[in-house]
C-alpha cells in the first residue's frame, strides 16, 4: 500500500470513535473546533512526506518490502539509522514550531520494543513474535498511525496491582475465550490517543506473580467496542496567535483512556500473563521514547535561545555581560542535550538485531535536560522583562486608542516598533508562562 496523503489519514479518523471533550460526545475530531486543530497538527507527518523539501529524510525504501515507507517504521540496525530517526524527529518538531505529532513516535517507540522482547519470549515457545511482526507490516504498509498507552492510573500507589481496592486501576485481563482476551481498566496520558488509527497497550511497570493479569500487552483499533476517550481540556484556553503564538494554533490532546470490556483478538495480543516480562517491556519501551524525547527537545530550545536574543536587541541590552553569559548558558543547554543524544545513538547497543539507544547517556540527556529546564526559562524570562506576564493582549492591540498609547509607549531600541516586541514577549510568554509552558 502507498504513503497515505493527509487527507487520507484525517478521513480515516471519521470511525465512529468514542470521544468525550467537555462532557460531550465530540462526533468527529477532525472538525471539532477545538481538537481539529489538533487533527490537523497531528497531519503535518504527513504533509512533510509530500513536500520535496522533506522527503529524503521523512520516506525511506524499506529493505524487506523495497517499497517506500515513513522513515518511523524502519527498523534501526545500526548508528545510523537511530541519527536519522533523531533527526527527522528533530526536524518534524522545528517545522510544527515545537509541537511534536506524536502519532508515529510512540507508535513506532512501542513496537520496537515489542520486537525486541517478543523475540526473547520466543525461545520459551511463546507465540508473540511472529503476531508482532504481522501488526508491524500491517502498521507499515498501511501508514497508520499509533498511539501508546501505558500508564495506569494506578490507584493507591502504595500497593501492588493485585492490591488494589479498585481493581480497575490497572489495565487488566478479565476474561479468556477461544478467540481471544478481554480487558478493562484505563491508562493516563495517553498523548494525541484521539488521533491515532491504532492503540498500543503496553504495561507500566514491573509485576509480581499476583499481578499476572495485568501483565498484558496488545493493539486495538481507535474505534473497538468499549474503548472511549476522555480528553483532557487542559490548556486549549489560547485562541489569539497574536496573544499565543505557538499554542493558539496547534494542540497536542492529552487523554484518559477507558477500557470498558474492550475484546482483544488472539493475533493482537502480544503478552498475556508471562509477568516477569512486564517490567521488562516496559523499561525496553522508556529507553526507545526517552530517545525520542530528547530528539524533540532542541527546537524547543532553539526557540528560547532566539526568543532571548531578539529581546536582548529590542530591549537594548545586548552588550550587557549579564545577557551575554544568559545567552551562551542557553546556547550550552541546547548543544550539551543535543550532543548527548548523538552521543547516545553512536553508543547504540545491538538486541535482537535491533539498535537500542545507549541507556545511560540517553537518560542523562533526559535529566540534564528536565534539570535546567526551569533555569533556562527564568534566563529568557530576565532578558524579555516583566511584560511577559503585565502586557497587553490581541483585544487591545485591536482598539484604536488603546493601540496608539501601546505604539507611544512600548517601542523598543533602535527603532523598534511596538508590535514587533509584543509579538517577541508574547512568543517568550507562550513558551515560559502560559499553559503551553506549564506542559513543556
Amino acid at each position: 500500500m502507498a504513503l497515505r496523503t493527509a487527507q487520507a489519514y484525517l478521513s480515516g479518523l471519521r470511525d465512529g470513535r468514542v470521544v468525550y471533550f467537555r462532557g460531550e460526545r465530540v462526533q468527529d475530531v477532525t472538525t471539532h473546533p477545538v481538537l481539529g486543530l489538533g487533527a490537523a497538527h497531528t497531519a503535518l507527518d504527513f504533509h512533510l512526506a509530500e513536500d520535496p523539501a522533506y522527503r529524503d529524510l521523512v520516506v525511506v525504501t524499506d529493505p524487506d518490502t523495497r517499497e517506500a515507507i515513513s522513515r518511523y517504521f524502519l527498523i534501526p540496525r545500526r548508528a545510523e539509522d537511530l541519527l536519522q530517526r533523531s533527526a527527522l524527529i528533530e526536524t518534524v518538531t522545528r517545522a510544527g514550531d515545537t509541537f511534536v505529532p506524536l502519532v508515529k513516535e510512540i507508535g513506532t517507540d512501542a513496537l520496537f520494543a515489542l520486537m525486541i522482547v517478543g523475540a526473547e519470549l520466543a525461545r520459551s515457545g511463546t507465540p508473540y513474535l511472529d503476531r508482532i511482526r504481522r501488526f508491524y507490516a500491517h502498521c507499515r504498509d498501511g501508514d497508520l498511525t499509533m498511539a501508546g498507552a501505558q500508564t495506569d492510573v494506578k490507584g493507591d500507589r502504595s500497593l501492588r496491582p493485585h492490591q488494589q481496592p479498585n481493581p480497575d486501576t490497572y489495565v487488566r485481563v478479565v476474561e479468556e475465550r477461544p478467540d481471544g482476551i478481554v480487558v478493562r481498566g484505563a491508562k493516563a496520558h495517553t498523548t494525541n490517543a484521539v488521533f491515532a488509527d491504532e492503540i498500543l497497550v503496553l504495561p507500566t511497570r514491573a509485576l509480581g506473580p499476583e499481578d499476572r493479569a495485568c501483565a498484558v500487552a496488545f493493539a486495538v483499533p481507535a474505534n473497538a467496542p468499549g474503548l472511549r476517550f476522555i480528553a483532557s481540556p487542559r490548556g486549549f484556553g489560547a485562541t489569539s496567535p497574536f496573544d499565543n503564538p505557538l499554542s493558539a494554533p496547534r494542540k497536542t490532546v492529552e487523554s484518559l483512556t477507558v477500557f470498558d470490556d474492550v475484546f482483544v483478538p488472539w493475533e493482537r495480543v502480544f503478552l498475556n500473563g508471562e509477568w516477569p516480562a512486564a517490567g521488562i517491556l516496559a523499561k525496553t519501551f522508556v529507553e526507545f521514547h526517552r530517545f525520542t524525547a530528547i530528539s524533540y527537545k532542541p527546537p524547543q530550545i532553539e526557540l528560547l535561545l532566539g526568543a532571548a536574543a531578539l529581546l536582548a536587541e529590542y530591549n537594548g541590552i545586548a552588550a550587557a555581560g549579564h545577557v551575554r553569559d544568559k545567552l551562551a548558558q542557553l546556547a550550552m543547554y541546547l548543544e550539551t542535550v543535543r550532543g548527548l543524544t548523538k552521543a547516545a545513538a553512536h553508543g547504540c547497543r545491538m538486541r535482537e538485531g535491533i539498535a537500542v539507544p545507549d541507556v545511560a547517556l540517553t537518560n542523562a540527556a533526559k535529566y540534564y535536560f528536565a534539570w535546567h529546564y526551569h533555569e533556562m526559562a527564568r534566563a529568557v524570562q530576565d532578558i524579555a522583562g516583566g511584560l511577559v506576564v503585565t502586557g497587553p493582549v490581541e483585544e487591545d492591540w485591536q482598539n484604536p486608542v488603546v493601540r496608539t498609547d501601546l505604539e507611544r509607549f512600548l517601542t523598543g531600541a533602535r527603532g523598534t516598533g511596538a508590535e514587533e516586541r509584543l509579538r517577541a514577549i508574547n512568543l517568550v510568554r507562550d513558551l515560559t508562562a502560559s499553559d503551553l509552558g506549564g506542559y513543556l
